[in-house]
């Protein structure tokens, strides 16, 4: 990985070659080579720059200048836009003062928007104003120019993240991250006092095999049903209305399994570097979730849309959550949904899928609320109601991320008239046919399970970031 092959624009051009044997874009050859080599350091960090043998200044200065030149190697000079952005932005953070400093930030990044937020909570807002989640995020002091690039910019998480949260990544650098949850299990695994460091070697071995599966999956199928099809003139009028609707199924299902692939290797890699630890599970097996993106199983066999958005993307989800949802006086679900678009970028069809699933998320809220008490009363109905609800939420998944993939207005708004619409009908008629309980009428067993996305399971994740 030679800098001297580094051009301007586009990286490295050392794998040019292999891009071509395998028929693949060099930026995605740079991108899966370097993840793949920051697997390997993440490993030799744990093991030589353990917290026992090196300071945290020494891990720091390492994480910082690997992850400048894995960004560098898979961009070029424009990698130089990390450290101006984090130069930035932290010279706003010094100037504009801790009462002030959240405000500049609002869609730059997660990781500065979710510190400048729990700066502000810890310094300069009340113990009694912040909320419980808020407390343990909170930060008590200015980080340092150096702890500052280290979190935004290390190698384990600039290329793919995951987000996590400033005292999560601090801890992990000081060594102080397994003590905690030593502390919270009571330090006792199957009776005998818990020593030594837990290894994240099986978790890696399994995050990497399906890291594997999922890119094979990808490889093999996905272009065997393009997105694009969906909308292909001739398909929709030669193909029956179900048809159109298994297709449209079988095509979102197989653009899947590359953000799967991505980041799973992103959690891998935080996890052979020491940083991802949980706790313990009942069997005194070690949980390295701290920072997992995704939980494919319970997004496969998601049976509401709120059960799929909370394990896709899961830290993403908490962002939204913990920077605007929580924070927002005025419509949080809808800001919600909106400050996602912007985040994700400026093409039509993000504001598209999010508009419309602002739309899907209050017709599934109407749904649940007013339909599924009456299945509860047997196994029988729970299960029929469960199969309806996964084929229902599954369909309107991929509806409403169909423009997402297309990007553009006129290919995105031909597939809904296609459609007829009749997604953005339905969930319209449902709105009004199903009235929900404003917030305050509510039981509290009843708003856990009407809030939007990742934010009524959130408590448990709390639990494990503190």
């Amino acid at each position: 990985m030679a800098t001297e092959t580094i051009s301007s624009c586009t990286g490295s051009s050392l794998l040019q070659p292999i891009s071509e044997i395998i028929n693949l874009p060099l930026d995605q050859v740079n991108f899966v080579v370097c993840q793949l080599f920051a697997l390997l350091t993440a490993f030799w960090f744990r093991l030589y720059l353990h917290p026992s043998k090196t300071s945290p200044f020494v891990r720091h200065v390492v994480a910082t200048l690997l992850g400048f030149y894995f960004a560098l190697f898979c961009f070029g000079w424009y990698a130089l836009h990390f450290l101006v952005q984090s130069g930035i932005t932290y010279g706003i953070m010094i100037l504009a003062g801790v009462e002030h400093m959240h405000k500049p930030m609002m869609v730059i990044t997660q990781k500065i928007t979710s510190l400048a937020f729990e700066i502000h909570d810890g310094m300069a807002r009340k113990e009694e104003q912040l909320s419980p989640s808020q407390k343990i995020l909170a930060v008590r002091r200015m980080p340092s120019l150096l702890e500052y690039l280290s979190y935004n910019c290390n190698f384990m998480g600039i290329l793919a993240g995951p987000t996590c949260s400033y005292n999560d990544y601090i801890a992990f650098i000081e060594g102080r991250s397994y003590h905690a949850k030593h502390l919270q299990n009571n330090g006792k695994v199957n009776g005998t006092h818990k020593q030594s460091d837990p290894s994240p070697k099986v978790d890696v071995i399994q995050k990497l095999c399906v890291c594997m599966l999922s890119l094979l999956v990808f490889l093999s199928v996905c272009k065997v049903f393009p997105v694009e099809r969906n909308i292909d003139d001739d398909f929709v009028a030669t193909t029956p209305f179900y048809g159109q609707v298994i297709y449209l199924y079988l095509s979102m299902l197989t653009t899947r399994p590359k953000y799967y692939f991505v980041w799973t290797l992103a959690d891998a890699i935080n996890n052979a570097a020491g940083f991802g630890f949980n706790g313990y599970n009942k069997d005194g097996s070690p949980r390295w979730d701290l920072i997992s993106n995704l939980r494919i199983m319970d997004i496969e066999f998601a049976t509401s849309f709120k059960m799929f958005l909370d394990n896709w993307n899961i830290q993403t989800a908490l962002w939204l959550k913990r920077v605007c949802y929580e924070r927002c006086p005025f419509k949080p679900t809808a800001a919600t949904f909106l400050l996602s678009a912007m985040w994700h970028g400026a093409y039509p069809g993000y504001y598209l899928t999010f508009v419309t699933g602002i739309l899907v998320t209050l017709a599934a809220r109407a749904v649940r609320h007013n339909v599924r008490p009456y299945f509860l009363g047997s196994a029988t109905h729970k299960l029929v109601y469960d199969v309806i609800t996964w084929a229902g939420t599954q369909i309107a998944i991929c509806y409403t991320v169909v423009p997402f993939v297309l990007l553009s207005v006129a290919p995105s708004l031909k597939f809904y008239r296609s459609w007829y619409f009749s997604g953005h009908i339905s969930c319209l008629l449902l709105v009004v046919a199903l009235p929900v309980k404003p917030r305050h009428l509510r039981t509290p067993s009843s708003d856990h399970a009407q809030l939007p996305p990742s934010t009524a399971d959130d408590s448990s994740q709390e639990k494990k970031t503190s």
